[in-house]
């Protein structure tokens, strides 16, 4: 039987590689999910791949020259292969399910697939936005816990919303695939509703957010698995349906690229 290659970490370098992570203070928690620190990367030479990601990042960059910008990433619906420019580090702060609004001022939808310049966004997030691209790493959290709470505020609907968003996106990455006409009536839903609430607070389908769930599963946790295995573990039909999502989502099927048989690399996106 047919087996996964080694993980991408063996011939493909992925930014999240270079990342560690920490879960925000309890405070910060419904906004934001996690810190992600990359060190300054010196290598220029080898292409980056940049998965698809479900969530809205705030990523704080600082170059080894000492130009520094507070960017947004929107959600990513397909991966991009690109080649840094300048050696830089960053901190990128992920937004939860729901919190683009009131964060940034705008729906998460306006930010999919796209960099925008954080300054440039009517929230409060935007508000901070030189504050937060002159501060040394180690005190962004207890800054953004200072500032952000008396900043931000919600109604109760809006707070409903969220947490049914929460509630759909934890159901909904569960490697099980679980269908959405099941997670939405669980949550006494329409299926529409559903679809709207995933629009606006994370900027994709149900169906794309969990495509890129399992895409991403299949990146984490190739190995010496058989293929139909981790097909079946991961909510796919079959190898082929695996394949054909992989394909979509990555650019390459999944055997090219963990051999590092990629796309072109193109420039990183520059702000809009």
């Amino acid at each position: 039987m047919q087996t996964a290659p080694a993980p991408a970490r063996a011939a493909v370098r992925t930014v999240e590689l270079a990342e560690s992570t920490e879960r925000t203070p309890a405070s910060l928690r419904p906004w934001l999910t996690e810190l992600g620190r990359i060190p300054l990367v010196r290598e220029l030479s080898e292409p980056f791949a940049h998965i698809p990601h479900t969530a809205t990042t705030i990523v704080l960059r600082a170059e080894a020259g000492g130009r520094r910008e507070a960017l947004v990433l929107g959600p990513r619906t397909r991966a991009t292969y690109s080649v840094a420019k300048a050696p830089a580090s960053c901190v990128r702060l992920r937004l939860a399910p729901g919190a683009a609004n009131p964060m940034l001022g705008v729906a998460a939808s306006e930010l999919t697939d796209r960099v925008v310049r954080l300054a440039d966004l009517p929230g409060p997030a935007g508000e901070l936005a030189d504050a937060l691209g002159e501060l040394p790493h180690e005190e962004i959290l207890a800054f953004l816990e200072d500032e952000l709470p008396q900043r931000l505020s919600e109604n109760p609907t809006q707070r409903a919303h969220r947490g049914l968003l929460t509630e759909a996106a934890a159901a909904l990455a569960e490697p099980s695939g679980r269908s959405i006409p099941a997670v939405a009536a669980d949550l006494a839903v329409s299926e529409r509703q559903l679809r709207n609430l995933f629009s606006a607070g994370i900027g994709l389908s149900p169906k794309h957010f969990a495509r890129i769930g399992r895409v991403r599963q299949i990146l984490a946790y190739a190995g010496d698995t058989p293929w139909s295995r981790i097909a079946a573990d991961n909510g796919y039909y079959d190898q082929s349906h695996l394949t054909a999502d992989f394909r979509t989502l990555m650019g390459v099927p999944p055997a090219k690229f963990f051999r590092g048989h990629l796309p072109a690399p193109t420039p990183c996106q520059a702000p809009a």
